[in-house]
């Protein structure tokens, strides 16, 4: 399920004239048997909705006063989510004639036309308060106080998101309410604002409504959500038009070959995951996710994360989270993941949470073939990220739940045909080819050709690829090797690290020698392909009036600025 619980309005809403009809009952039933929760939230005094509707023990928990109060019928605790209203003031509005009033525990309510009498009230008290207005009702409430506050508190109690509630109201005080859910609802009864404000206009009034609403919501589920909310955008297409990724719809496959911008269009991705509040979580082989915004990282470039603290990071409704797993032998990374995977899939289950999953270097985390036979598996078929350059080589199982797939580089026309031959599927008709950032959005098994999509690219820098240039081996071939103006040394340096230790232990002649011809910011350019460093380095090869001391000194700098510095300092 991707919409776990539904959160209604009572008077005008589930109620009319206080009274639910058995009908709707039946609904809420039926809403709990298929394993969501129920969320009532009113502006109604505790005592008087529990007077007057003896079934709100249906209710996982209800939200009262209008979200000044938060109450848990099966425990039958209270919690006051708002200071009690002042007694003075409560006396001002009573010197003034106001009335009749009612006094809660967190709420102070009476009626129109008493509007204006209650602002003077307020502005001679000194006090900080809003007026809510709920169809000739007037609240008058702390700031901040209203139905999405109240909601957000159920949800932290329950462990679930915002994203995965479907709201339904009537009235000028359920705006609050219907914006903070996933997917807003008005009954047919509803004020013009409420309706032309909701993602969905039910055809039935006050209860018929809502369940009308549930059996919609048990039949269609996500199909529910409105793309604009819940898509994260990927780029435009060749009409300007956003074209958006969703959390349900299908695994999305990025492909390209090295340098393609597969990491690059991940980062921009989490980017717009953490601009719409989704959580995510980040498995991450080799280290190119580090220093992500908006994450929290576990792992380093030499010690392995923890399971248990990735474990309880995931269950924080707070987090979103990047594990590093670089610093464990392959066998051991997907045994990490593969436990992960397990957790993930039960903490959506019950939380909705992550919405995102990303896999990177999704070939190496769900082989097609593992030693011994071991795999791990993708239970989810929604809300997961993969990225490889080698499809061919990731699981066929895992592949067959991808919905969607965005090619990026110079061969991703060759690349959407070898794919759609692995996965079993008819070859995409036309296919054009993607100039530079720039990607083809296909849906395999959509009767629709790939689109070219023109990707909105991240705004935080990302540092590729840091474990395997930090750390690793460029091979023989790609290393740097130090030979100094008579090619009378040979020392190679197959990775940063390497390159900085012996940067530091060759003599200043041998140092000259490769900085004034350029030699460095062409191997950062070429090999390592970190242009940002490459430019930066370029500066100090052609400033003439650096000593090799200086010059050390920089490049080592710029080096440790875009890669985890070595252990030694």
């Amino acid at each position: 399920m991707y919409f776990l619980a539904l959160a209604t309005d009572f008077d005008g809403t589930l109620a009319h004239d206080g009274i639910v009809a058995a009908q709707t009952l039946e609904a809420l039933q039926r809403l709990k048997a298929s394993g969501r929760r129920a969320i009532l939230v009113t502006g109604r005094e505790l005592p008087d909705l529990l007077a007057i509707f003896p079934q709100a023990k249906m209710f996982d928990r209800i939200v009262a006063e209008n979200g000044a109060l938060l109450f848990d019928p099966g425990s039958g605790l209270e919690q006051l989510l708002a200071p009690p209203p002042p007694p003075d003031f409560v006396q001002r509005l009573r010197d003034r004639g106001v009335g009749p009033i009612s006094v809660g525990r967190g709420i102070v309510a009476t009626w129109e036309p008493h509007q204006g009498a209650v602002l003077e009230a307020i502005r001679e008290s000194g006090l900080e308060l809003q007026i809510v207005f709920n169809k000739g009702a007037i609240m008058i409430l702390p700031p901040g106080v209203n139905k999405a506050s109240g909601l957000h508190a159920v949800l932290r109690d329950l462990e679930l998101s915002a994203h995965n509630v479907v709201a339904v109201g009537d009235a000028e005080n359920d705006h609050a309410l219907l914006s903070a859910s996933g997917c807003g609802a008005a009954v047919a009864n509803a004020v013009t604002a409420i309706r032309d404000g909701a993602d969905l206009r039910l055809t039935g009034d006050h209860g018929a409504g809502v369940a009308e609403l549930i059996d919609r919501l048990i039949r269609e589920d996500a199909g529910l959500a409105p793309t604009t909310r819940h898509g994260i955008v990927l780029g435009a297409d060749g009409q300007g038009e956003a074209v958006r990724l969703t959390p349900f719809g299908g695994n999305v496959l990025i492909i390209g070959g090295s340098c393609s911008g597969k990491s690059w269009l991940a980062t921009a991705l989490t980017e717009r995951m953490a601009e719409g509040r989704f959580e995510f979580c980040v498995i991450d082989p080799e280290g190119d996710y580090v220093d992500l915004d908006h994450a929290v990282f576990i792992g380093t470039l030499r010690a392995p994360p923890p399971a248990a603290e990735a474990l309880k990071l995931l269950h924080d409704d707070a987090v979103n989270l990047v594990v590093n797993s670089q610093a464990l032998p392959v066998h051991e990374r997907r045994m990490l993941a593969a436990t992960m995977l397990t957790q993930i899939d039960r903490l959506r289950a019950r939380t909705g949470r992550p919405h995102w999953l990303v896999i990177d270097e999704a070939h190496e985390v769900l082989p097609f073939a593992a030693p011994g036979g071991s795999r791990v598996e993708l239970a989810a078929a929604t809300g997961t990220i993969l990225v490889t350059a080698y499809p061919h080589a990731v699981s066929r199982d895992v592949l067959r739940q991808v919905g969607v797939v965005v090619a990026l580089g110079a061969d991703a026309t060759a690349a959407l045909a070898a794919l759609a031959a692995t996965i079993g599927v008819a070859p995409p008709k036309v296919l054009v080819e993607p100039g530079p950032e720039e990607a083809l959005y296909w849906r395999p098994r959509a009767d629709e050709p790939p689109v070219c999509v023109r990707i909105a690219g991240p705004l935080q820098i990302h540092r590729r690829h840091r474990g395997k240039y930090a750390i690793g081996d460029v091979g023989t071939v790609h290393s740097f090797y130090f030979r100094g103006p008579h090619k009378t040394m040979n020392r190679p340096a197959h990775n940063l690290y390497r390159f900085l230790e012996i940067a530091a232990d060759v003599d200043d002649r041998v140092w000259e020698h490769h900085l004034k011809a350029g030699d460095y910011s062409a191997w950062f350019r070429h090999v390592i392909r970190d242009e940002d460093l490459a430019s930066e380095v370029e500066g100090v090869e052609t400033d003439a009036a650096l000593p090799p001391q200086e010059s050390r000194r920089r490049i080592r700098k710029a080096v440790w600025r875009r890669y985890a510095a070595p252990a030694s300092g």
